[in-house]
Protein backbone atom coordinates (compact mmCIF):
# COMPACT_ATOMS: atom_id res chain seq x y z
CA UNK A 1 0.00 0.00 0.00
CA UNK A 2 2.88 2.39 0.64
CA UNK A 3 4.25 1.32 -2.70
CA UNK A 4 1.02 3.10 -4.48
CA UNK A 5 0.95 6.17 -1.83
CA UNK A 6 4.80 6.71 -2.96
CA UNK A 7 4.11 6.72 -6.81
CA UNK A 8 0.68 8.69 -6.21
CA UNK A 9 2.62 11.55 -4.77
CA UNK A 10 5.19 11.83 -7.11
CA UNK A 11 2.61 11.63 -9.58
CA UNK A 12 1.28 14.92 -8.07
CA UNK A 13 4.37 16.16 -7.66
CA UNK A 14 5.25 16.27 -11.63
CA UNK A 15 1.75 17.43 -12.51
CA UNK A 16 2.42 20.04 -10.56
CA UNK A 17 5.71 20.98 -11.64
CA UNK A 18 4.93 20.82 -15.15
CA UNK A 19 3.96 24.06 -17.00
CA UNK A 20 4.13 23.26 -20.45
CA UNK A 21 -0.15 23.64 -20.53
CA UNK A 22 -0.31 26.87 -18.78
CA UNK A 23 0.49 28.99 -21.51
CA UNK A 24 -2.40 27.43 -24.05
CA UNK A 25 -4.55 27.72 -21.05
CA UNK A 26 -3.73 31.11 -20.54
CA UNK A 27 -4.47 31.78 -24.26
CA UNK A 28 -8.07 30.66 -23.31
CA UNK A 29 -8.54 32.63 -20.82
CA UNK A 30 -7.24 35.61 -22.99
CA UNK A 31 -9.66 34.69 -25.83
CA UNK A 32 -12.35 34.36 -23.73
CA UNK A 33 -12.37 37.87 -21.89
CA UNK A 34 -11.99 39.38 -25.84
CA UNK A 35 -15.36 37.91 -26.99
CA UNK A 36 -16.93 38.37 -23.78
CA UNK A 37 -15.71 42.29 -24.22
CA UNK A 38 -16.83 42.11 -27.89
CA UNK A 39 -20.21 40.42 -26.81
CA UNK A 40 -20.65 43.27 -24.01
CA UNK A 41 -19.87 46.02 -26.96
CA UNK A 42 -21.85 44.95 -29.73
CA UNK A 43 -24.50 43.01 -28.14
CA UNK A 44 -25.85 40.11 -29.59
CA UNK A 45 -27.84 41.96 -32.06
CA UNK A 46 -28.14 45.37 -32.81
CA UNK A 47 -28.49 45.99 -29.62
CA UNK A 48 -25.06 46.99 -28.19
CA UNK A 49 -23.69 50.48 -27.40
CA UNK A 50 -21.26 50.33 -30.37
CA UNK A 51 -23.40 48.83 -32.56
CA UNK A 52 -26.14 51.51 -31.68
CA UNK A 53 -24.11 54.25 -32.21
CA UNK A 54 -22.51 53.06 -35.60
CA UNK A 55 -26.09 52.18 -36.83
CA UNK A 56 -27.10 55.99 -36.25
CA UNK A 57 -24.19 57.38 -37.21
CA UNK A 58 -23.98 56.30 -40.18
CA UNK A 59 -27.78 56.96 -40.54
CA UNK A 60 -27.28 60.79 -40.37
CA UNK A 61 -24.33 60.59 -42.69
CA UNK A 62 -26.34 59.10 -45.23
CA UNK A 63 -29.03 61.53 -44.64
CA UNK A 64 -26.58 64.28 -45.06
CA UNK A 65 -24.71 63.06 -48.18
CA UNK A 66 -28.32 62.50 -49.69
CA UNK A 67 -27.27 60.25 -52.83
CA UNK A 68 -29.98 59.96 -55.63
Amino acid sequence: MLKYWVKSTEALKNLRADTRGVVSFEYVLVAACIVTAVVFAFGVDTTGAIATKLSSSISTILAKVNIT
